[in-house]
């Protein structure tokens, strides 16, 4: 008897904090959803990368200072790069995608599930073509695929921050 008044106690108590857990209401994902989506017609936020998906490989935590920076002059990209190069770099320091870049093209729209949105960066002022394609969601993650003529395709999964947001 003991034992059933234990084991129930304790799956109750369980059940009543899960439910007490901090949870978004829906005034603040509909204030964050029209962020993102601010922040996507100004093109103006960056992308804080968590983890790396490179091709046919398993997936690499990665550390808090890799990110991608878009407004509406300028992309700066400070990313790492696993994977197969089919043109090796002649400088090591280059074996990432680290670069700002003022020539390229920025278009976004509605991706291909409710509530997502995409944006597609080509970057043509580089030796080579590059293309950040961003799967954004409404809650403020996104995914992106990189893109590159010599290289295999990498993706990194993470969060966007926006202007006037604080930092962490």
């Amino acid at each position: 008897m003991r034992r059933f008044l234990f084991y129930g106690l304790t799956f109750f108590l369980l059940v009543t904090l899960w439910g007490c857990g901090s949870t978004q209401s829906a005034a603040e994902k509909e204030r964050l959803a029209s962020e993102v989506k601010e922040a996507l017609a100004q093109s103006s936020f960056r992308f804080e990368a968590t983890y790396a998906y490179p091709t046919g490989y398993r997936p690499i935590y990665l550390s808090p200072y890799y990110d991608v920076t878009v407004s509406p002059d300028t992309v700066k990209a400070y990313l790492p790069y696993y994977g197969r190069a089919y043109r090796a770099p002649m400088d090591p320091r280059e074996g990432g995608f680290q670069f700002t870049s003022t020539d390229f093209t920025y278009r976004y729209g509605p991706g291909n599930r409710k509530g997502s949105w995409m944006a597609h960066i080509t970057i043509f002022d580089l030796d080579r073509p590059v293309t950040f394609s961003f799967d954004i969601w409404e809650n403020g993650s996104a995914r992106l695929v990189v893109n590159d003529f010599n290289r295999q395709a990498i993706s990194f999964q993470g969060d966007l921050r926006f202007r006037g947001e604080k930092e962490d």
